[in-house]
Parts: structure tokens; sequence; C-alpha cells
């Protein structure tokens, strides 16, 4: 998969591809990025990419030629209102704003089936509504609150759709972690047995496989329930959840305890 971001800070997303996870799958040629800095593209000596917005208001506006540029650059062209579908075969633009629609499990994984993701970072009030007319696929928000970097929203992006990509991790690590099947993930402990007085659950030493995995089941129950009831709703009303998991939720909300035996 190939990542374009487009931003006025081209450092700040290049350390997240230079780090970790995400370099490695660089390295193995399983991702490839390109960064475009819009500033490249501004036509006046300042390198100028932003105004004042019409019809006043506070802070300044992403001027939309620059941006228009740098899009372009990045072989992402306007929309053809004669044939839509023609306009960017292969590439999805992304404009990471708040006020667009919530970034979920479900959205990442469509995500991850594309061959290429272009990211448009806003800055200040955000960019001129003529560019998401013209370029934008998608508007995207990481959550009910406000951020000053459109970087940082669009490396949250980056970061939950490329771990999905073949490859990256283990289909065993994907399979069972929060949101896989409507449920948040179970509780993990690692060495030593015992820390500070507070010893690993024995259901975990046991070696008993059935056991080890009801009881993980439960645990993911009982945290999404604590943590997510309205998953728990929602998922119960669309038959997401194995009559397994049905049982257990009728357990603990009928009072039936957290610390069941295995």
């Amino acid at each position: 998969m190939k990542f374009q971001v487009l931003t006025l800070f081209p450092e700040i997303p290049q350390a997240f591809f230079e780090s970790s996870i995400m370099a490695k799958a660089v390295e193995k040629g399983l991702v490839s990025y390109n960064l475009v800095n819009i500033r490249d593209f501004a036509y006046n000596k300042h390198k100028t990419c932003d105004d004042a917005t019409y019809g006043g208001g506070a802070g300044m506006l992403m001027l939309p030629e620059p941006l228009a540029l740098a899009l372009e650059s990045a072989g992402v062209r306007p929309s053809d209102a004669v044939f839509p579908e023609l306009k960017n075969p292969g590439k999805r633009v992304i404009y990471v704003t708040p006020s667009g629609k919530p970034l979920t499990q479900e959205l990442a994984q469509k995500l991850a089936g594309e061959p290429e993701l272009v990211f448009v970072c806003g800055r200040y009030e955000g960019i001129d509504q003529r560019i998401i007319d013209s370029y934008i696929d998608d508007e995207i928000s990481i959550g009910d609150y406000v951020m000053s970097s459109g970087e940082l929203a669009a490396t949250v992006i980056i970061d939950t759709v490329y771990r999905l990509i073949d490859g990256v991790i283990s289909c065993e690590s994907l399979d069972e972690e929060s949101f896989s099947d409507g449920l948040l993930e179970y509780p993990q402990y690692t060495r030593p047995e015992i820390y500070r007085g507070q010893a690993v659950p024995e259901v975990l030493l046991s070696g008993h496989h059935e056991n080890i995995r009801r009881w993980r089941l439960r645990k993911r129950i009982e945290k999404t329930l604590r943590v997510r009831p309205d998953l728990i709703g929602k998922n119960r009303r669309t038959g997401v959840y194995s009559e397994e998991a049905e049982k257990i939720i009728e357990e603990i909300q009928n009072g039936n305890g957290s610390d069941k035996d295995y």
C-alpha cells in the first residue's frame, strides 16, 4: 500500500514512517510513502498558504491554489462532472477533520483494502470548501474533539490502517484485538508470576487451552459491559455475538459474578 501525505509540516509524519513497525513495513516493501510539502506550491516569495475567511470570523484558512497544485503533484485530479467514477482510479483522497465521519475499525478495514491513500492535513481553520468539493473522497474524524495538527490525526488513521495489511502484524494478533468481534481485549500478563503481591490468574498458568479461551472471552465481555456497554447493545441487536458469548452476557447481567472458575 502507498500513503501520500500532504502537509505544511512533513517532519511530523516523517518521524512516524521512519520508526518501529512502520519502518520495518517500509523496509519489507509492504508500505511505501511520499510526503508532499504544500509550501512548495505556494506562489509568493513568503510561501504563504493561508488567508482570512470570507464572511469574517476568527482564524485563517488554507489557500486553495497551493493545496490543489500539491494534490495534482501527487497524481490526484479534480472530480469530473461527466465521469465522476474516473476521478482518481486507485487512489482514495482523505481530508482529516473533526467534522468528518468517525474512524472505526470497520472503516479502517475498508481503507486497508485500497492500493493508495492520499491524506490532506488541515491547519488553522481548515481548508477551502472548493478543494473538498473537487478533490476529496472522504472526510474522516478521529474523535469528537479539535486538534491543531492535521498531521497527528492523519498519522492516527495511517497507523490504524497499515497494521491491517497482510504481513505487517500476525493474523493471530489481529484476530484477538479490541473490536475484532464486537468486544474489547482481555487482560494480559507477563513475568514475573507475582508482582508486588499481585499474582497472575491461575487459569493462565494451567496450560488448559480451552479454559484459558473461555476465561478470556468472559473477561472481554466483562470489560466491554463495564467500559463500552453501547457496543454490547449495538452488537446484540445485529446478532454479532456467538451463542456462548450471549450466554455469558446473560450470566453477568443476572449477577452471576466475574470470578467464575474454569
